[in-house]
């Protein structure tokens, strides 16, 4: 269907759903004191726009929102595709939301406790 459309409506088309996939998507890279937008991503990358974003590489912090995902090490791949530029997760390590503890929690938790009679 969109091969029958003219070239002009095809990329208005196309530039309507890059906005409306930014504006929908929470997932962003923090660089230093930047902040850049992530259009799509996947268990070994992700996708920023390649006209808004510099070249990036080194550590970097992914968030949803407010809530820190995980620290990265990326490396950026040598072309662009589709006004994309793609980086590949060299480690990517999961922030933990709580420390880690040196036991392990039961499963089985008490459902009240019985007070004391003295």
């Amino acid at each position: 269907m969109t091969e029958d459309l003219p070239e002009a409506v095809r990329q208005g088309l196309e530039a309507a759903r890059t906005a409306a996939q930014r504006r929908s998507n929470r997932l962003c890279v923090h660089e230093g004191g930047n902040v850049h937008r992530i259009l799509r991503m996947w268990e070994r990358g992700f996708a920023l726009a390649a006209t808004d974003t510099p070249p990036l590489r080194g550590y970097v912090d992914l968030y949803d929102g407010p809530r820190h995902l995980s620290s990265c090490l990326i490396v950026a791949s040598p072309e662009e595709e589709n006004g994309e530029r793609i980086y590949e997760f060299k480690i990517n390590m999961p922030v933990m939301d709580r420390p880690p503890a040196d036991f392990e929690e039961s499963e089985i938790k008490p459902s009240a406790l019985i007070p004391r009679s003295f």
